[in-house]
């Protein structure tokens, strides 16, 4: 299959949609994105079995707090210039790219590197949607280190990073993310394509096309989304799918806190009929509560659509006032097992409650 701008636009709504509030909004990203493909031509985006054993795989996108990246701006050369640095630092070739995480501007990222690289892209991600930290990829829950990675900022700075373990190369890389302004661009988490066949999940890129299809063609009232989208969910490496809240956003506090946006919204039925909803942010929607009752947590997806049109709302754009829905999707089962759970569970949030799957 080939990546052409004819498919750009719903694989951007359909990637926010599924980025649970963050991965970077995708508005610049998918202008750029649109010039790269012009200036070189579709990207081919492959099945990760296409892969020979022997390939040399690696992720690249955004690191920082999806805020900045609205005053931070990329250039459409800024993905080919990490990924060539990279190619320097190792005196590797790429073989092929694939997504940290299937969400917002990072779903973009990929594409416009091998564009202009001239190789293809893996349909699938490390998340299946958009988590904040590094060790909460698939790709390291399965063992692969981060390192030799390189970092690109907004002055044009390169570092590379050698690390013994992703909790490490975490701490090193948000460091010199708040170092350098909130936001930088990197190649990192080289994988061979025996290895990457373990620890992707698959599809995703392909998937969120067909949801921004779905939401293109559905475009109205969140109540009306509720049925063709549990029909897409169910059939998909996410199963379940429920609209749980409508309501107006009437408090919404954020902050740019240790290199992420840290924060909780507030959202009150439109007839007054049940309590609040409140949501905490760590970049990402990551709990749901009705009153004290969690009714939807991480690593189960929540997304926030404006009510009147479902259009997905990423959490730098949540403002007070906004009509909204929410809803929540089951998550891929690699991040309901013990091993993901410890990484991605309420707990490693600092919540004081375990993590219940959402029920069909």
């Amino acid at each position: 299959m080939f990546f052409d701008e004819t498919l750009l636009d719903d694989l951007a709504l359909g990637a926010v949609f599924l980025a649970t509030g963050g991965g970077g909004d995708p508005y610049i990203p998918q202008l750029l994105t649109s010039e790269v493909l012009k200036k070189y031509g579709p990207v081919e985006l492959i099945k990760v079995q296409e892969l020979e054993d022997d390939a040399h795989v690696i992720t690249i996108g955004g690191v920082g707090a999806p805020t900045v990246g609205l005053e931070l701006l990329p250039s459409m050369d800024d993905n080919l210039d990490v990924l060539n640095a990279y190619e320097e630092l190792t005196g590797k070739s790429v073989d092929a790219v694939i997504s940290f995480e299937i969400g917002g501007a990072n779903s973009l990222v990929p594409i416009m590197a091998a564009a202009a690289k001239g190789i293809p892209v893996v349909d699938g991600d490390g998340m299946g949607r958009a988590l904040p930290e590094a060790q909460m990829m698939t790709y390291a829950i399965q063992g692969a280190c981060p390192t030799p990675a390189v970092s690109l900022d907004y002055a044009g700075n390169i570092t590379s990073y050698s690390a013994k373990d992703t909790h490490t190369y975490e701490r090193h890389i948000r460091a010199l993310t708040q170092a350098s302004g909130g936001m930088l661009l990197t190649a990192e988490h080289p994988m061979t394509g025996a290895f990457l066949k373990s620890a992707i999940v698959e599809g995703t890129v392909s998937f969120s096309i067909q949801l921004g299809r779905l939401l293109r063609k559905n475009r109205g009232c969140a109540e009306s989304l509720l049925d063709p989208l549990q029909a897409l969910f169910k059939s998909s490496v996410y199963g379940a799918c429920r609209l749980l809240y409508t309501g107006k956003v009437t408090d919404n506090k954020s902050s740019v806190i240790d290199g992420f946006d840290v924060g909780e919204a507030r959202i009150e039925a439109f007839d007054n009929s049940q309590d609040a909803l409140t949501v905490n942010i760590k970049n990402e929607y990551l709990v749901a509560r009705i009153g004290e009752q969690v009714i939807a947590s991480v690593p189960d997806l929540i997304v926030i659509v404006e009510y009147e049109t479902s259009q997905p709302i990423n959490a730098e754009r949540l403002q007070y006032g906004q009509r909204v829905g929410v809803f929540a999707i089951g998550c891929p089962e690699f991040f309901a097992t013990p091993e993901s759970l410890k990484v991605v569970s309420p707990r490693c949030f600092g919540f004081d409650f375990d993590y219940i799957p959402l029920k069909a």
